[in-house]
């Protein structure tokens, strides 16, 4: 009996189709039996529609979680959110199958627990395990599936609460849930995520703290993949993976085999100057 092929995760393509191929072609030699997607497959880069087709064409070997930009795609397809001046999104909103894509997009998970890894855009709050992460997770999964995902869409922005409670219910709850899933980057010594520090941990207050290294970090020892950051870049450790390499900024798209670290990198020319999301 054959043995499965190793699982690679992928950081932030963000609709840098060429790079994508490109790394998906430098993969065939590996036989990879699953791609992992740390979400934010479109948006800022000159083919956000080639990027999902070629991400769903992929079918069940493509195992995708969403990011902000994605869940933006969403809101902006419903008019909850305008698209911003550097989006890239009309080639999806005006595509003829863009009912299709949507639907396929809305479908996705936000959290992916398999292979003793744990895969999350931004990552999670330190609270959390990974399996109270799923279970979060699915919580918001199930709303943006159901037949009242726009009003959920509508309520989802914002930055408070900024704590964790599992008494929060409501908009509040699901806004967190995302917030901490697809957002988060620095939290204070007592777990409130800050949104305005965006950079290294060298160029941020002393105060903050990436949110993995916190002491009391309750994931461990999962292994945790997630891209989301690119002010971070690549980092390996033996619980964490970051991915995100800032790809339409002019970095390189990144995958890591789970099982080996091994690394594939391709250089990708810059899609946009570099802003703080």
């Amino acid at each position: 009996m054959t043995s499965p092929g190793p699982i690679w995760a992928i950081g932030d393509i963000q609709g840098c189709r060429a790079s994508l191929d490109q790394l998906l072609q430098a993969l065939a030699p590996h036989r990879a039996e699953q791609l992992w997607f740390a979400g934010d497959l479109i948006n800022r880069g000159p083919d956000s529609l080639g990027s999902l087709r070629t991400i769903i064409a992929l079918g069940a070997r493509a195992r995708c979680v969403l990011g902000n930009h994605d869940l933006h795609l969403l809101a902006a397809s419903l008019g909850v959110r305008k698209p911003g001046r550097l989006d890239t999104l009309d080639d999806i909103l005006n595509a003829p199958d863009r009912d299709e894509l949507l639907h396929w997009i809305r479908h996705r998970p936000l959290a992916i627990l398999d292979a003793g890894h744990l895969l999350v855009h931004a990552g999670i709050h330190p609270s959390w395990t990974a399996e109270q992460t799923v279970a979060l997770a699915a919580e918001v999964e199930q709303v943006l599936r159901g037949p009242h995902w726009g009003d959920f869409l509508a309520s989802m922005y914002g930055n408070r609460p900024n704590r964790w409670d599992d008494s929060l219910r409501g908009d509040d709850r699901l806004r967190f849930i995302v917030n901490a899933l697809t957002r988060i980057r620095y939290v204070t010594a007592d777990g409130t995520l800050d949104f305005d520090c965006k950079g290294p941990p060298s160029k941020c207050p002393e105060h903050l703290r990436p949110w993995f290294d916190v002491p009391a970090c309750r994931s461990n020892p999962v292994p945790i993949v997630f891209g989301h950051w690119s002010a971070l870049g690549l980092l390996l450790r033996p619980n964490l993976l970051a991915l995100d390499t800032g790809c339409v900024w002019g970095g390189s798209l990144t995958a890591v085999n789970l099982a080996s670290r091994e690394v594939l990198q391709v250089p990708c020319p810059q899609a946009q100057q570099p802003t703080s999301d």
